[in-house]
């Protein structure tokens, strides 16, 4: 046999060894020590975690993979459990200032049709002497025509479209007394308007509404006497 198959039968022989570097054993699944990397000290970093994570589970007497689950799910339903709390609190925030502000809204309508009624209040108020004497001088005749009746007569018109009412002796004469209304200067008596009524008015009264600008001055019948 020649020198050259005598080398390929002594290959053939030699047996063939590889070494595993795999870090985590196969059949423990277990990280393995690193040749020169002792098992305190030498170790990296990463490695000494996970076996004192596996060591502690171990002892705990629970298994690391269902550990793991429950801490994520718990973290989830505790983080769950703070945003429906902070949805919650938000919700009432919102319905109180709605409420708030439905309130304010009222209110501040209330106030404006309050402040408008004073004001025209005040404005007719400050027109009844005016109103006196132009009443003195329709009474003197001196309002049948001309301009100034025709002044008279869109001055009672603007105020008629306030609501101001006038209480003369048209609308007064022989009607029942109204303390709350009216202001009876005399009582006398009288034959032919009946007790407790209106005989004649000497200052007109005005009326907006159910608020009273000023009573008006009247003689108030004490019947036939």
């Amino acid at each position: 046999m020649s020198q050259h198959g005598n080398d390929e039968e002594q290959e053939r022989e030699e047996p063939v060894s590889f070494q595993d570097k795999r870090r985590i054993d196969p059949e423990t699944g277990k990280v393995r020590e690193q040749p020169g990397q002792g098992s305190t000290g030498g170790g990296t970093a990463e490695g000494d975690a996970l076996s004192q994570a596996e060591q502690i589970l171990n002892e705990a007497g629970v298994d690391s993979g269902d550990a793991s689950d429950e801490g994520v799910t718990g973290a989830q339903d505790e983080e769950l459990a703070g945003a429906t709390a902070r949805e919650e609190e938000l919700r009432n925030d919102l319905l109180r200032v709605q409420a708030e502000f439905v309130n304010y809204k009222r209110r501040v309508e209330r106030d404006r049709d309050v402040a408008k009624e004073n004001a025209v209040q005040s404005v007719l108020t400050a027109l009844l002497p005016v109103l006196d004497d132009v009443d003195a001088a329709r009474a003197a005749g001196d309002l049948t025509d001309g301009p100034f009746a025709a002044i008279a007569a869109k001055l009672d018109t603007v105020l008629t479209g306030f609501g101001l009412q006038r209480h003369d002796q048209e609308a007064l004469a022989g009607q029942p007394f109204d303390p709350t209304h009216h202001e009876a200067v005399i009582r006398q008596p009288h034959q032919e308007v009946p007790e407790e009524h209106i005989v004649q008015v000497f200052r007109n009264g005005y009326v907006r509404g159910e608020r009273v600008l000023r009573a008006a001055q009247v003689m108030v019948s004490a019947g036939e006497g």
